[in-house]
């Protein structure tokens, strides 16, 4: 997991020597849940991060990023938060709607990586790590996708969605994270 990380990290470094790179900071709010849990309600958490934008033309690009995350969902007397690393690999249709504001359509695969966060049962003072031996897998992988502005090529805002493929838990309905997210962001 190491190597891939910095796998990760470095080929974004090594794409920044192209001048069609652009990076960014972003900021915003996640409503996540879990699918197949009827009675499940959402919770809000944070998403923050980096992003890359390489541009291929003046419509088309590749985005990608490291975002920290949090998810979770409220369900029968049990409460999850998880944290994870996202890093989506997006492709990124762009057009112009005025002379300094383009809408942006994106979708693609991300793969999130758990990093921490707890449980917790109500009537149980104590909560517990979420990811560990007898805990969540790790790993998650599904879909990403989203609209958005850019102003001014430098302020961006994005309503993103992402529905996961692997079941973080064994048995049952085999539920699957599911997160919106509202952000903004500010372009190098």
């Amino acid at each position: 997991m190491k190597k891939f990380l910095m796998t990760a990290v470095l080929g974004m470094f090594a794409l920044a020597g192209f001048s069609q790179v652009k990076w960014d900071a972003k900021v915003g709010m996640n409503f996540s849940n879990m699918t197949k849990l009827d009675d499940a309600k959402a919770l809000p958490g944070f998403n923050l991060g980096v992003g890359m934008d390489y541009g291929f033309s003046e419509s088309w690009s590749l985005q990608s990023g490291l975002m920290i995350s949090s998810k979770g969902y409220k369900y029968d007397g049990f409460k999850a938060r998880p944290i994870y690393l996202d890093i989506p690999i997006l492709a990124a249709y762009k057009f112009n709607i005025s002379d300094n504001t383009k809408f942006v359509i994106n979708a693609g695969p991300y793969l999130a990586i758990g990093l921490g966060g707890k449980y917790k049962v109500d009537g149980i003072d104590e909560s517990e790590k979420i990811f560990g031996d007898d805990g969540w897998k790790r790993f998650d992988l599904g879909i990403q996708y989203g609209i958005g502005l850019e102003l001014s090529d430098r302020y961006l805002i994005n309503l993103t969605g992402q529905n996961g493929f692997i079941s973080p838990v064994d048995g049952g309905d085999d539920p699957k994270n599911m997160t919106f997210t509202i952000g903004v962001g500010y372009r190098f």
